[in-house]
């Protein structure tokens, strides 16, 4: 339903580079300029803020000021639940989502929030970077919806806090309630560990753990020290158990809309601009980590081979249950890409 919804409201995805609003100002050189509203819902100093804008730059430095970029951080024109049929519709040309955004499209997309998928940061950017990645970049759900898939930018790896105790075993987590993104893999997962699980908006978890409506959390170093959450959390075990990333979506009739010689220019331009968000995110959560220690405010507990193992094996039913949703053949290449 919601593809057929999506595809309906695509009327107005059919417009063409040649199409797109004349950039403002900037000279004569760019009064023809093809336009790129690129949206998306972090601050303009976040890592995919600071990469958005060095797309930005570069897309004007390639393409002679062909192609003009504007970036919308902070969700200036569109939130997390709006920006995806703007897409569609062709409000916007680019957007940047948490990539479990795209499962009201295609159930696959679940794979990120699997627990212990990924062995470590040099596994997942393999799989950024492999066909079976471009495969689902370009789905048929989402085709079928006028977008296209371009690249992969990471966030990080995800790891456990809360406010009771530390947590070192799967019995630990027994009877605590922790904030969640939306999905019934994460649901699946707290519910193996005998835990309970509540989605809360991003921008409300903070208020959530101060007030101890959840008792704890799953997030990136990044996000929990640019969020404080060192000051509303007393425990953290380095589980590395899921991921949070994201993905660059266009409406691909825009896109192939685009003078083909253009379109290889800033296609350039997101290469070098995503390898520079590659370096950027490991770079800030390797900064936030030692930040979140430094504080002295959270006893940081770091799992033995032993204890995250036995945390993996606690959490295979959320693969009986999902794996067949997910499809064998995604699981099992992601898993053999190690």
């Amino acid at each position: 339903m919601m593809m057929v919804l999506l595809a309906a409201c695509g009327g107005g995805g059919e417009k063409k580079a040649a199409d797109a609003k004349p950039a403002e100002g900037g000279g004569e050189e760019q009064k023809d300029a093809i336009v790129i509203k690129f949206s998306h819902v972090t601050s303009a100093d976040s890592v995919k803020g600071k990469a958005a804008q060095k797309f930005a730059d570069l897309a004007a430095e390639k393409t002679g000021g062909k192609v003009k970029v504007e970036v919308y951080p902070s969700s200036q024109l569109y939130g997390d639940k709006e920006e995806l049929d703007a897409l569609v519709s062709g409000n916007v040309q680019m957007i940047a989502p948490s990539v479990t955004k795209m499962v009201k499209l295609d159930p696959r997309w679940q794979y990120v929030d699997m627990p212990f998928l990924f062995k470590d940061r040099e596994h997942s950017l393999k799989f950024f970077q492999s066909d079976l990645a471009k495969q689902l970049l370009n789905g048929e759900q989402l085709v079928g919806n006028d977008i296209m898939g371009l690249a992969f930018w990471e966030n990080g790896f995800k790891q456990f806090t809360n406010n009771k105790k530390p947590l070192k075993a799967p019995a630990d987590f027994k009877g605590l309630k922790f904030r969640a993104q939306a999905g019934k893999v994460l649901e699946g997962q707290f519910k193996a560990l005998g835990a309970g699980s509540a989605t809360i908006p991003f921008g409300d978890t903070y208020a959530a753990l101060q007030q101890g409506t959840v008792d704890g959390q799953e997030n990136t170093y990044n996000n929990m020290d640019t969020q404080k959450y060192q000051e509303v959390q007393k425990y953290m075990t380095i589980s590395n158990h899921g991921r949070l990333d994201y993905a660059i979506f266009v409406n691909k009739s825009f896109w192939d809309g685009m003078p083909e010689d253009v379109r290889t220019k800033v296609e350039e331009a997101l290469k070098e601009a995503t390898e520079y968000e590659w370096k950027l995110a490991a770079e800030d959560n390797d900064k936030s980590y030692e930040n979140l220690k430094n504080s002295g405010k959270m006893e940081i507990t770091e799992l033995t081979d032993a204890e995250r193992a036995e945390l993996e094996k606690a959490l295979q039913p959320v693969y009986e249950e999902f794996k067949s949703v997910i499809t064998p053949e995604l699981i099992d290449g992601i898993k053999n890409m190690k």
